[in-house]
């Protein structure tokens, strides 16, 4: 746990922001959806995030909980207002057609076909908000022989080629401690809004004042694969299978995690110059002259002889030491961190990638800062996460009540 003193962030006004304006319905649950959310809330959007009656969004009730709920969730909510309707009664779905019929953006992550279930298809929607975009994430998109199978993102992973790639030769892929798919999806999920948003302002004309808007299909296992860079074209032109390595980069060299006498550190020294300035930092020059390593194709072919060549250097030393004194002639290196590293880290604080904010139940949490970064109109904190229903009144009027909480099921005799 951190306790270096952090000045508890202050909260931009409410209206800032380069999507200042924006409202935006979230109808998602979890992670894909509402980091779309949160990201389009960080920068200003108004997000109504509609959660059912109960329990709300499960992700309340992730992981690690402070007084009965997530610290995720302090993250992933920020900025955002809940309102609490049960989409599986008439009353509700007449509530939030009303919300949407006034929003610029739906974003929803449910199995395809629940929304048309509901009466809350595209179509049925946009004939009465034309300018309506709806973002739309699930497991496979909402086309194609598997739109309806059960997605989540270690399947996505695995589909979108990601999970072959991770681990060890020889032994079984690992996954990486966090949900990719899912943010991958988010981020592209954005991307697409920001797009449709875009060409619905192009769009607009005497008959469609408001432009006109259109449907984002992002699916898991589609982000995921827009990250394999060359996997498919080497496959396709060459018939190769790229095969897990590790910490090494196949096909690029000297790229690699190194053994230090306390530790490991990260080395990238695959530019050409870069390669000749770190033969010289470990002693090496004689490799670093090698006309026969003058290029990457060249070093790739030996990359077994570079690694042990940089290993027996770093093995010898501490990962301080190694460290320093490549990034003293810019060789790109680094300590592999935990979060323990990146909450004592000064750059992050520098660049405000942590922020300490204060609960309503009165915790000092750090979390994570806004990412990009823009000059003129930055993102920002406006708000904490809300409680289950805090806005219920707020967004649908004062003669709203959040509905009771649904019954339990009953036991089995």
């Amino acid at each position: 746990m951190q306790d270096t003193p952090t000045e508890t962030a202050a909260f931009a006004p409410a209206g800032t922001g380069p999507l200042a304006g924006l409202k935006v319905i979230e109808l998602g649950q979890l992670i894909a959806g509402p980091f779309a959310g949160k990201t389009l809330a960080d920068f200003g959007a108004d997000v109504i995030k509609i959660e059912p009656p109960g329990d709300g969004d499960p992700l309340r009730k992730w992981r690690l909980l402070h007084e009965g709920t997530s610290v995720w969730w302090q993250v992933q909510s920020r900025n955002k207002r809940s309102v609490v309707l049960d989409l599986r009664t008439e009353e509700g779905r007449a509530d939030v057609r009303r919300l949407i019929d006034e929003a610029d953006v739906l974003v929803e992550n449910f199995k395809p076909g629940t929304l048309e279930k509901w009466g809350l298809g595209y179509d049925t929607l946009a004939a009465r908000n034309p300018g309506l975009i709806m973002l739309r994430i699930s497991g496979y998109g909402q086309t194609g022989p598997y739109r309806d199978l059960p997605g989540f993102a270690v399947v996505a992973e695995a589909m979108g080629g990601l999970r072959h790639l991770m681990g060890e030769p020889g032994r079984a892929p690992v996954r990486a401690g966090v949900s990719l798919g899912d943010t991958l999806a988010a981020l592209h999920g954005v991307i697409g809004v920001l797009l449709a948003l875009q060409a619905r302002q192009r769009s607009t004309s005497p008959q469609a004042p408001t432009g006109r808007g259109q449907v984002v299909d992002v699916a898991l296992y589609e982000a995921v694969f827009n990250c394999m860079e060359s996997l498919l074209p080497e496959y396709s032109a060459f018939g190769a299978v790229r095969q897990p390595a590790g910490s090494a980069l196949p096909g690029i060299a000297p790229s690699n995690a190194y053994r230090c006498a306390d530790g490991q550190v990260v080395i990238g020294g695959n530019g050409d110059s870069i390669f000749k300035r770190l033969m010289a930092a470990i002693g090496r020059d004689d490799l670093g002259q090698d006309p026969g390593l003058a290029d990457n194709a060249q070093r790739a072919a030996r990359a077994d002889e570079l690694d042990a060549a940089i290993t027996a250097w770093t093995v010898q030393r501490p990962v301080a030491e190694v460290v320093a004194t490549l990034q003293a002639v810019s060789v790109p290196a680094g300590r592999i961190y935990t979060v323990a590293d990146i909450a004592a880290d000064p750059h992050y604080r520098a660049r405000a990638m942590i922020e300490r904010i204060t609960t309503a139940d009165g915790l000092a949490l750090d979390v994570p800062g806004i990412c990009p970064k823009l000059s003129a109109t930055p993102g920002a904190i406006r708000s904490l996460a809300p409680a289950l229903g805090e806005h219920t009144r707020e967004v649908l009027g004062p003669a709203a009540a959040p509905p009771a909480p649904r019954p339990a099921p009953p036991k089995a005799p």
